[in-house]
């Protein structure tokens, strides 16, 4: 009887042995340490660029066109790869007063590049217009450039030498507000797109964009600082009577702008 005993009582040690060995595994008293937050880290500064002309102010900044794009695509046949683009003159002038509608004869740039302003931790006070000469596309394949896309566009072909800022040959932006983007670091853009294409006249539409904003840094050689905006966003072609079985109806445009402080 008392070796039974003995047995007994070292089978009810081992069950509550292993019962606290079982519980210590478990950690049910412990508390977890947080989850890792997978919401979007919002850093945001508080830069400030106004634009001028005068070289050698560092207070001013100048558009810097030449390493500047204004890009477009769309899927060839409505179902293909996409065809890109660009436009090879274009500027950051405000051009809604029309008596700068008309041709220039000069090389550069036919206006000041002056019409934007742009805060970073305010964007209620930036603000940008600009436009693109349409005869300008550039595709890489001369055909279509000087031929079925002119005609396709409803403008006219280029005059060397001539910066054609008439009503048919002109697309045109200009912001009505700028906010912070909620999801992220970016802004959401609203702005009038006015366009003639193959209407009778022109016609405004208000579009809303995503622009992004690369901060100021001084370039690699350390003599003046840059920085840069993106502006993506899409046009329906044929709202502006644009008649094309090569394109898509959904035209997606990405225009990439520098500037610099020399």
């Amino acid at each position: 009887m008392k070796r039974f005993n003995n047995k007994l009582l070292m089978i009810i040690l081992l069950i509550i042995s292993g019962y606290g060995i079982i519980s210590s595994c478990t950690h049910k008293d412990q508390v977890l340490p947080a989850a890792v937050s997978t919401a979007v880290k919002i850093t945001r500064g508080n830069h400030i660029h106004l634009p001028g002309l005068t070289a050698g102010d560092t207070t001013q900044w100048k558009f810097d066109k030449v390493h500047s794009a204004v890009n477009w695509s769309t899927p060839f046949l409505e179902v293909g790869a996409a065809l890109t683009g660009k436009f090879n003159q274009f500027g950051v002038a405000d051009l809604s007063n029309n008596t700068k509608l008309q041709n220039y004869v000069v090389a550069g740039q036919p206006l000041p590049d002056t019409s934007w302003a742009f805060y970073e931790g305010q964007p209620e006070k930036s603000h940008f217009a600009g436009y693109v000469q349409i005869n300008q596309i550039n595709t890489g394949e001369p055909g279509r450039d000087g031929g079925c896309l002119v005609t396709t566009l409803a403008t006219t072909k280029i005059v060397p030498g001539t910066q054609n800022l008439t009503v048919t040959n002109i697309a045109q932006i200009k912001t009505t507000s700028i906010t912070f983007d909620p999801a992220g670091n970016d802004y959401i853009v609203v702005f009038n797109f006015t366009w003639q294409g193959g209407l009778a006249a022109p016609i405004t539409e208000s579009i809303t964009g995503k622009l992004t904003y690369v901060p100021k840094a001084l370039v690699p050689a350390g003599t003046y600082s840059d920085f840069g905006l993106t502006l993506a966003f899409q046009i329906n072609k044929a709202d502006f009577g644009i008649i094309s079985t090569e394109t898509a109806d959904k035209i997606d445009i990405v225009i990439n702008a520098n500037f610099n402080n020399k």
